[in-house]
């Protein structure tokens, strides 16, 4: 069998894009606990300006998937590193779909952002290589499959993922796969449009300490994913025991 494609260069501005969408995200959640705890009125993050911002959160998260997708596998699918990555993002998407069932019982993660993030980057393998023009009709297509194809024909609670059921759903984060595939195809269309343009083959200045820290979240945002939430939980229930909130 032919070898698979050379494992390609790491773009410091890629990272550094994860890591503005990593802030944001803790942005979000920590004002999303602090409505939790009762400083915030409820429904602020859910609602309005808050669910504009988290829509637009997810909606960034996703686009860097489509252009991480086709970074990575855009000259070749490196089957490999792939499903090594997929492993890892289903591990950690079940995770949290133990976790949230524990605090949140029915309310549960059963497809929130990780989730969506593999479904994603499973479909978007089919458009690395297809023409550009397509690709962006079918981001089209995705973004706007909930409006004319969510009529009741796939009303099961086994399709609830897919995001075109009428069915209501009680999870604190759901991330289904349309209209959220969209911006995973919008992101590889981009990835195919600068890489066309010749913009990813310009020599890249040395990175600077400052350019490298800001980096760094990005090229870690799993974990950070993983792990900011109940550290934020924690700070603020601490504070709360001694008084200070």
């Amino acid at each position: 069998m032919p070898a698979e494609p050379a494992k390609p260069r790491r773009l410091l501005w890629l990272d550094q894009a994860r890591s503005v969408a990593l802030l944001a995200m803790v942005i979000y959640h920590f004002c999303y606990d602090l409505e939790a705890f009762g400083h915030l009125p409820p429904g602020t993050m859910v609602s309005g300006w808050g669910a504009a911002f988290a829509r637009t959160v997810a909606g960034g998260f996703l686009f860097l998937v489509g252009i991480s997708l086709y970074q990575g596998h855009g000259r070749g699918i490196r089957w490999q590193a792939f499903f090594r990555r997929l492993a890892v993002i289903c591990a950690a998407a079940a995770l949290v779909t133990v976790m949230t069932y524990y605090v949140q019982g029915p309310r549960l993660v059963f497809f929130g952002i990780l989730h969506s993030i593999a479904m994603s980057s499973v479909i978007g393998l089919a458009f690395l290589r297809l023409p550009i023009a397509v690709i962006l009709v079918a981001a089209i297509a995705a973004a706007t499959a909930p409006s004319y194809l969510a009529t009741g024909i796939f009303d099961t609670p086994l399709l609830v993922w897919t995001g075109l059921t009428t069915l209501p759903v009680y999870a604190v984060d759901f991330v289904p796969t349309f209209p959220w595939l969209a911006p995973v195809l919008a992101g590889i269309a981009t990835a195919r449009i600068t890489a066309r343009a010749g913009l990813w083959n310009r020599p890249a200045a040395a990175p600077t300490r400052a350019r490298r820290l800001m980096a760094w979240p990005g090229q870690h945002s799993l974990f950070i994913y993983l792990v900011h939430q109940p550290i934020l939980i924690g700070i603020l229930w601490s504070l709360r025991q001694i008084g200070w909130f």
